[in-house]
């Protein structure tokens, strides 16, 4: 059996600065194109926000791209650590489109900011369920959660199939180097 120990403990603010978004790619031009990209991009700037609310209130989108851009839309917010309103944004997505993984990822994300770690483990199974574009997110993030409940065993391994998922991405590689594997005789 192996026992794990983290060499640095994780600070709540270092988890909630670190957490991975998802946004969903809308198509088709307009508006909502324009808030995709610029989540898509990792923007945050409000006039990016404006972008999105402007296409949720002032163009015709089917229900998968409207869900979408309130997806966006809160990452952006996700971004400027506005977790309450980000966490709207992804409530209204899940309303309209209860099959959207990206949705329950950034709202597991959410809470992973506001320090609600066990309330986003509920969120981010959701989404490893229903599947998403970027399952390395998913694991990334709850392994978070998981380090936020002090439950180092399980952060460990979904740090390992995030990096698995996502052999190049650094954030995994990061977290994983914090830890010491111990086999117990």
């Amino acid at each position: 059996m192996k026992r794990l120990m983290a060499c640095a403990a994780a600070v709540a603010a270092l988890l909630a600065a670190t957490q991975a978004q998802a946004a969903v790619t809308v198509i088709g031009g307009g508006l909502a194109e324009a808030c995709s990209k610029a989540a898509l991009a990792g923007k945050a700037e409000l006039r990016f926000e404006r972008t999105c609310t402007e296409a949720l209130e002032n163009e015709q989108l089917s229900i998968r791209d409207k869900a979408g851009t309130y997806v966006n839309r809160g990452v952006l917010k996700l971004r400027r650590l506005d977790w309450n309103a980000a966490t709207k944004d992804f409530d209204a997505a899940v309303h309209m489109e209860p099959r959207m993984g990206e949705a329950y990822v950034n709202r597991g994300a959410a809470a992973i900011g506001d320090h609600r770690y066990a309330a986003s483990l509920i969120d981010l199974n959701k989404a490893i369920a229903l599947g998403t574009e970027e399952p390395a997110k998913v694991y990334y993030n709850r392994a978070l959660a998981y380090e936020g409940l002090d439950d180092v065993k399980s952060a460990y391994f979904d740090y390992q199939k995030a990096l698995e998922l996502s052999p190049e991405w650094v954030a995994p590689k990061q977290e994983l180097a914090r830890f010491h594997v111990e086999r117990k005789e």
